[in-house]
């Protein structure tokens, strides 16, 4: 790999915390290359990466944060809100030409945020949805998402897709089966929690308990939140949720049979989830991603009317791996699934090689 310190920018998409998680060992990956690492986000974000990572350096750089509607679906509140995406785009590109001159920035890495492309440095974006999938009444207009998302991509000097290029894989047909640029290249499935596996039972099975692990946006995040705490407040074995707020102090509080915790070290997290007799989450793709490099399966409840989830959470249990329920199903009779061990080596293997391959390319 190339001797040359180089100054990159890693830059996540602020519609949840994941987007983060999913850069951590990409930024890791990099730091140990001996490159200086800027993160530029909102606060949120760069909150969860300092109580996370040592050694990196900081840039109030917000992406942009949709509203949601606790009446309208989900594509058509991000529908109506397609114009203000689009204005923050064009900000957000022209201040990053002031970023890369002030800080010496040699390579940006944006997730998912549009406007971060520049034709004077390489740039990378990273998406697990070339394909952004449609509500199935609007299906016929999918192919015009795919241009324009495809228009984007071209802009990049690479797009990363965080996933294996094969029959084993992921996102399913939202990054397989379409014709994708000459610059994508799949670097393998990203967690921060990938160097953990070696944990021994021991350590993790402390004691028994389900684990509910919250994320994406309000309102239904509360939603989803209240109705697990109905069914689970006076059921065993103890209950943990992970709330997800690194910009708030880490605390836990305990409420009947329930154990909250604003938030907790990725390490601590993955004993916890590891020795669940239960999950419970979101099928958002990082979470799933997690899941996977700690060989874990869960139930997974899709946001409702966010089209990607509820495509990934029919996908992911078409293959075995996970099981599925709609929100609006959930009630105090359903009966949990067990934790299963999953059969993840193959994955992990093939994702380290991916990974460690193109940041050679990137960094040459």
């Amino acid at each position: 790999m190339s001797e040359k310190k180089q100054n990159i920018l890693i830059c996540p998409l602020e519609w949840g915390l994941g987007h983060s998680a999913r850069m951590m060992p990409v930024a890791a990956r990099l730091r140990d290359m001996k490159n200086n690492i800027f993160i530029g986000a909102g606060e949120i974000h760069l909150s969860f990466f300092r109580n996370e990572m040592q050694g990196l350096s900081f840039i109030n750089f917000p992406g942009f944060k949709p509203a949601y509607s606790k009446h309208l679906p989900q594509y058509v509140s991000l529908f109506l809100q397609i114009p203000f995406l689009l204005y923050h785009s064009v900000r957000e590109h022209f201040r990053l030409k002031k970023i890369i001159r002030e800080y010496s920035v040699d390579i940006v890495i944006s997730d998912n945020r549009f406007g971060l492309w520049n034709r004077n440095v390489k740039t990378v974006y990273i998406t697990h949805m070339p394909v952004i999938p449609f509500p199935q009444a609007l299906s016929f207009l999918e192919f015009t998402g795919i241009l324009l998302h495809r228009a984007i991509i071209k802009k990049y000097t690479y797009c990363f897709i965080p996933d294996l290029p094969g029959k084993i894989n992921l996102s399913g047909r939202l990054s397989h089966g379409v014709k994708l640029h000459i610059n994508v290249r799949f670097i393998g499935i990203l967690s921060r929690f990938s160097e953990m596996n070696s944990t021994t039972d021991e350590t993790l099975k402390k004691f028994r308990h389900n684990t509910v692990i919250l994320s994406g946006p309000e309102p239904q995040r509360e939603i989803l939140k209240q109705k697990l705490i109905d069914i689970l407040k006076d059921k065993e074995p103890l209950s943990v949720f992970f709330e997800g707020k690194p910009e708030e102090e880490e605390k836990s509080i305990s409420l009947n049979n329930i154990i909250f915790y604003t938030h907790l070290a990725s390490s601590g997290m993955a004993e916890l989830i590891k020795g669940s007799e239960t999950i419970v989450t979101r099928s958002g793709y990082t979470t799933v991603m997690e899941l996977i490099s700690l060989k874990c399966s869960a139930l997974l409840i899709p946001t409702p009317g966010q089209t990607e989830q509820e495509y990934l959470a029919r996908y992911l249990e078409e293959k075995g791996w996970f099981t599925t329920l709609l929100q609006k199903d959930l009630n105090e009779n359903i009966s949990l699934p067990h934790n299963k061990s999953l059969d993840t080596d193959e994955i992990l293997v093939q994702s380290e090689a991916l990974l460690d391959k193109a940041l050679k390319e990137l960094s040459e």
